[in-house]
Order: structure tokens, then sequence, then C-alpha cells
């Protein structure tokens, strides 16, 4: 049997995970990634039920009513497929924690090996901690990651033009806007545009993380 981590991630199937990122210290709080637990099912829960009206208006339209897919009973099922999908190589889930709290989640999706050797990254922060430097914290230590251990070559982003704290995340993060995508999901119930934002490791040699705290978004512990 394959040795596993403490989340019941098998170690070295695939580079760079299982994986824990940070601490990186920021207004907001201590800012890490680890992979998700099957424990965090009530922090999340609470989070997405009460973040309802801030959270809905950006993700993509899902079978179900947003109560019954966000209730604690809907976690297990999430944390599954998302543990399936890291196992197999074809993501990395993490949950974001401030000051040890679980707060939010960040997902590398996607991955693709070969030649492309890209993914596309998305996340999401309690609405209380918005505009404490989070979510930009949570995605500079996710891009040093895949650009370092997981051997990444691309990121990509996308995110509705009306999103600009999400914008301003990207663009932080080193991110550059390369087009318009039209009626690209249903989102909220129609189908919008995102912009689409990309990154390669030539364009961030410094890492993302370096380029935040020179800035003084963040500092190291």
């Amino acid at each position: 049997m394959q040795p596993a981590d403490a989340d019941g991630f098998p170690i070295g199937r695939h580079p760079g995970w299982p994986a824990r990122l940070g601490p990186l210290i920021t207004a907001g709080g201590a800012v890490a990634l680890r992979p998700p637990r099957l424990r965090d099912g009530s922090a999340w829960s609470r989070i997405r039920l009460q973040d309802r009206a801030y959270l809905q208006e950006w993700e993509p339209t899902a079978v179900g009513g947003w109560q019954e897919r966000n209730a604690r009973m809907a976690w297990p099922a999430q944390w599954s497929a998302l543990r399936g999908m890291a196992r197999r190589g074809q993501a990395l889930p993490f949950s974001i924690t401030v000051d040890g709290d679980f707060a939010g989640q960040l997902t590398v999706g996607n991955i693709v090996r070969g030649a492309l050797r890209s993914g596309w990254i998305g996340y999401w922060v309690a609405a209380r901690l918005a505009g404490g430097g989070i979510a930009t914290a949570a995605v500079a230590l996710a891009v040093d990651h895949c650009f370092g251990s997981v051997g990444l070559h691309r990121l990509e982003a996308t995110v509705r033009p009306e999103n600009q704290p999400s914008v301003r995340v990207l663009e932080k993060s080193g991110f550059r806007r390369e087009g318009l995508f039209h009626r690209y999901l249903d989102v909220a119930g129609a189908w919008r545009d995102h912009y689409v934002y990309a990154l390669t490791i030539e364009e961030i040699p410094e890492g993302a993380v370096h380029r935040l705290i020179q800035a003084g978004g963040a500092s190291r512990p």
C-alpha cells in the first residue's frame, strides 16, 4: 500500500502534491494553504451559507439550491471529489487558512502536463476577510508552488469584469489580461463575459511571493 499523509493523500504520487504552503503575514492574518480535510465541513458550510449574497454573484450556476449545495452534508462528496482529482494529478485543491482557521478555498484545476504544463486557478475567501490581502497571499503561494515543485509553465484565471476585487488579486500576483471570453459561463442565471488572465514562469522569475512582499502586501513570519 502506498504511504499517505495525515489528510489521506498518497505521498509522492504527483509532483508537488500533497503540500502545505506558507504562512504569509498579511493585514488580515497569517495565510497558509493545506489540503482540504473532511473536518473542514462545518466551517465550510457556515461560511458559504452566511456569505451567499457575496459569493453567488461570481460563481457558476449549478444544479440544486444554494442551501442544499452548501449544507454541511454536501461537504463529504465535494471533499471526496477534490481528493480524487488530486490523487489522479488533475488538480491541486487547497483550503485557505487564516491564523490556522478555515477561511476559503483555492484550487488549481485542469492540470495538463506534457508539452503544455498548464492549469487554471480559482479561489474564494470569507466575506469578513475581504480587503485584508488574504486571497492575494493565497494566490501568490499557489503560483510559486505551481511554477516550482509542481512543474507547471502557465496558469490561467477567468474573472467577470465587474469583479474588480478579484481582478486586483490577479494583477497584484503578476497575471496579465489576455482577452475577453464572451458569454463564457452561466453565472447567477445568465451567460456572463469573463476576462481571461494568464501568467507564465518566465514572466515572474523572482516569484509571486517575492513580488508581493516587495510591494508591501505581505511579509514572512
